[in-house]
């Protein structure tokens, strides 16, 4: 039999459907650097944080895959390749979390809180621009890996996935 290759780097883009430009500008540029690392984008599909940054990873030459809450296919945004309607709308995004290497949260409300804490409990490295920041009683968690900018997100969500143990 032969050899397998590896799994290619995907990684999530977790954010808010809604987002005004400064933040859609840091979605875009996130999805950017993720193409130009050569790593598949991975989102939810719709609008928003998904759409910036599913729009910079395409138009770094990269590959989408959005998850979609819904039945329809057609429903994703322009610049998804890879369509995967679930049907089990917010439920969708263990999902979407189970299929990263890695995951960076952009923003967002409680539907990417509710990523953040899946890929912490099942130990999907996050990384965090502008997000929740997580405290037990009066300490930080320091499961999510605050970044600056756009460019140290996706180099610490790198980092991370070097640092996580293979299975």
């Amino acid at each position: 039999m032969p050899a397998s290759s590896p799994a290619p780097i995907r990684i999530g883009v977790l954010g808010p459907n809604r987002c005004g430009a400064e933040e859609a500008a840091e979605g875009y540029a996130v999805g950017a650097e993720i193409a130009r690392r050569g790593a598949i984008l991975v989102c939810g599909g719709l609008d928003g944080m998904m759409q910036a940054a599913a729009r910079g990873a395409r138009e770094a030459g990269g590959c989408t895959i959005g998850f979609l809450p819904g039945d329809d296919a057609a429903a994703a945004n322009p610049f998804v390749e890879i369509p995967l309607p679930t049907g089990l709308g917010p439920f969708r995004n263990m999902i979407l979390v189970q299929s990263c290497t890695a995951v960076i949260a952009v923003h967002g409300e409680y539907g990417t809180l509710s990523e953040i804490a899946f890929a912490l409990r099942l130990g999907i490295p996050v990384v965090g621009l502008h997000t929740w920041r997580l405290f037990r009683g009066d300490r930080e968690d320091p499961g999510i890996h605050v970044a600056s900018t756009p460019e140290e997100a996706v180099a610490l969500a790198w980092q991370r996935i070097g640092a996580r143990p293979q299975t």
